[in-house]
């Protein structure tokens, strides 16, 4: 029941009017958002092969859990700063290149004799996954470190302050570049200059509103987190 104790003590802090949570609790967190942070990297990859549309819109299904991945790259940067953001970054990236050799063995691997109606039907969506992630890999790298780079590029212009603003300027330019890059290489040669250009400028518009729609939830976080901590949190070993 240890696990369950600190959540007493977190919630006695909040109750009383803390602003931030314990440095011993920081470390957990930190292991929370970088485990959300891989997991919507490599779930968007594999959704991402559906295109939806929505308010006469196209855009890929992986939107909604890639603004997730902005969320949380904002949030380590503004916490744990720009080295620790970047090698959050490189763990995602190594998760794509998991996910996609595996998705490579499952297709190729013998299907059983009462499976065999099913192979072509797999091997068509999960096989498109391949595009779709290299496009994505590439996108990735370049928006994701270039997030990092403007989010403490701007900390550093406001002293600090005015989250909201470093977050909007850092994810939208952020979130531009990555769309242009990800529809171009992933559906070039498949569908229609046409309907590229309506999925960039769909993409870039839905992107863009859950942008500013989880900017108060950054700064809630953030603000429940208290401030940065400069270096990689560290456990304490008392001696005896």
């Amino acid at each position: 029941m240890k696990e369950f104790s600190g959540l007493g003590e977190l919630y006695n802090d909040i109750r009383k009017g803390d602003s931030v949570i314990d440095k011993k609790f920081k470390p957990v967190s930190l292991i929370f958002f970088i485990s959300v942070f891989i997991t919507c990297v490599v779930v968007t990859n594999i959704i991402g092969t559906k295109v939806m549309t929505l308010w006469g819109f196209d855009f890929t299904a992986g939107v909604i859990t890639y603004a997730l991945v902005f969320l949380c790259t904002d949030v380590i940067g503004e916490i744990w700063g720009k080295r620790i953001a970047r090698y959050v970054v490189v763990l995602g990236f190594l998760g794509n290149l998991l996910m996609m050799g595996f998705v490579y063995l499952a297709i190729i691997s013998p299907p059983a004799p009462y499976w065999v109606e099913n192979q072509d039907a797999y091997a068509n969506v999960l096989g498109n996954v391949k595009r779709i992630v290299i496009a994505s890999m590439i996108a990735y790298l370049i928006s994701q470190l270039h997030d990092v780079w403007a989010f403490d590029y701007w900390r550093k212009k406001t002293q600090g302050k005015r989250l909201w603003q470093r977050n909007i300027l850092s994810t939208f330019t952020s979130q531009f570049i990555d769309t242009i890059v990800f529809i171009i290489a992933a559906f070039a040669g498949q569908i229609p200059a046409a309907q590229i250009f309506g999925m960039i400028v769909g993409q870039i518009i839905i992107k863009w509103i859950l942008a500013i729609l989880d900017t108060p939830i950054i700064i809630g976080v953030c603000k429940l987190l208290g401030k940065p901590i400069p270096k990689v949190p560290t456990y304490e070993v008392k001696k005896k």
